[in-house]
């Protein structure tokens, strides 16, 4: 889909929705902002040193040296914190120089400007934890800890200082190993199930490929033996020649309706499969999904009058409805609902609703590509499609296919309106 089915207006931009974390570069403005959220979070633990420079109780060129020192060790701390995580198991040679330099500041620092600065030795675990593979950043955040304790001991910090240090020092050191680790794990699993996909569509091309050799395969080859005897008996026995043409063509109908059969069923989907994809979906992109009970039921169960292509069409509908409240919504809940009907005429309808809490649609809106032929493909089937405003001040997509009438029906049916 080139643009917003939603608002059917201009191309959309937005990378769509992804999680960010430690180690993972920052994609949107959205994602800019969280991941400096967490960030900021750290840094309240410069007000150490902020207060020990403005206290007075160094000379000019120490203070000097010092705003310049804390600016030395927040430039590559931020770029390191903030930029992209190798995705090898090794750092680049300016990376290992820039978080040795952090060290090297940390320490000097601390031990000519005193123990209010021992809290850059904080910085360097979290950066630790951040950039090195799993192993040697435990082994690092372990160490730099410990430089943090030798330090303080050195300068005869007060105990609970001490204290407040070592321990941030090590678990904001971990609590970064188990962000970058997570992230890590993430885009192994996004990749895991792109792979699945891949090798899922790849089968079923294997699949429909077998199903139409063997249909076709007996089909074309009694056209040709059937061909070859009409040519041979064309001459002296008309009629048996006519015969055999007549079969041909039976052949190459019923041939022709295999295929159609074959492709129609590989490429209709259905409710359930579909309502698994779009719960990974909703999922991925932080939008909490509220489905109706009535939807993990078996549908053709729960609703017999049901046939296989409007169901078809119902699940097409789900797909396309999803895919808009993920890439163009920017809602927090979707809800997805399936109810019985009656309309006026006392056709009994099925309807599908999926309402998110979105942005909503735009004045003027008008039905994108997507939504277009979704509307095609509901009219064919003997529904409809309707959009527009949802309960939660979003965007609400409706689609409707009819039931067909069934003679052993419980009654379970909903009350027809009233007149």
């Amino acid at each position: 889909m080139g643009g917003d089915d939603r608002v059917g207006g201009g191309t959309v931009t937005e990378p769509e929705v992804r999680d960010i974390g430690m180690g993972m570069a920052p994609e949107t403005r959205r994602q800019q902002i969280v991941k400096l959220c967490w960030t900021l979070v750290y840094l309240l633990y410069m007000a150490y040193a902020v207060a020990d420079l403005v206290s007075g109780d160094h000379t000019v060129w120490a203070t000097v040296l010092g705003w310049l020192g804390l600016a030395a060790f927040l430039t590559p701390y931020l770029y390191l914190v903030l930029s992209r995580r190798p995705r090898g198991q090794h750092l680049a040679v300016w990376q290992w120089a820039a978080l040795g330099w952090l060290y090297v500041l940390a320490v000097t620092l601390s031990l000519t400007l005193g123990q209010a600065w021992l809290m850059l030795f904080v910085y360097v675990t979290i950066t630790s934890g951040v950039l090195l593979p799993f192993r040697l950043a435990a082994r690092a955040v372990v160490a730099v800890s410990m430089s943090l304790l030798g330090a303080g001991l050195l300068l005869h910090a007060n105990g609970w200082l001490l204290t407040g240090l070592v321990l941030p020092s090590l678990l904001g050191g971990g609590a970064m190993m188990g962000v970058s680790q997570m992230g890590r794990t993430m885009r192994e699993l996004r990749a895991a199930r792109e792979t699945v996909a891949h090798l899922a569509a790849n089968e079923e091309r294997l699949r429909l490929a077998r199903d139409l050799h063997d249909l076709l395969g007996h089909s074309l080859s009694l056209i040709t033996l059937k061909s070859e005897l009409a040519g041979r008996m064309l001459p002296d026995k008309p009629e048996e020649a006519a015969r055999q043409v007549a079969d041909i063509e039976r052949v190459s109908r019923q041939a022709l309706v295999d295929v159609r059969e074959a492709v129609s069923g590989f490429r209709r989907p259905t409710l359930a499969v579909e309502l698994a994809g779009v719960r990974t979906a909703l999922h991925t992109a932080g939008v909490e999904a509220e489905i109706a009970p009535a939807l993990q039921q078996p549908v053709t169960t729960a609703h017999p009058g049901l046939g296989a292509e409007q169901e078809g069409a119902l699940a097409w509908a789900l797909r396309e409805a999803v895919t808009n409240v993920v890439r163009h919504s920017g809602a927090s809940a979707c809800e997805l609902s399936l109810d019985e009907v009656w309309e006026a005429d006392e056709t009994r309808y099925l309807r599908l609703e999926i309402a998110d809490d979105g942005r909503g649609p735009a004045r003027g809106h008008h039905a994108g590509n997507g939504l277009s032929g979704l509307e095609e493909r509901l009219v064919l089937s003997g529904g409809r499609l309707e959009t527009g405003p949802s309960r939660r001040g979003g965007f609400a997509v409706r689609a409707y296919v009819p039931l067909r009438a069934v003679q052993d029906r419980p009654i379970t049916e909903p009350s027809r309106p009233q007149c």
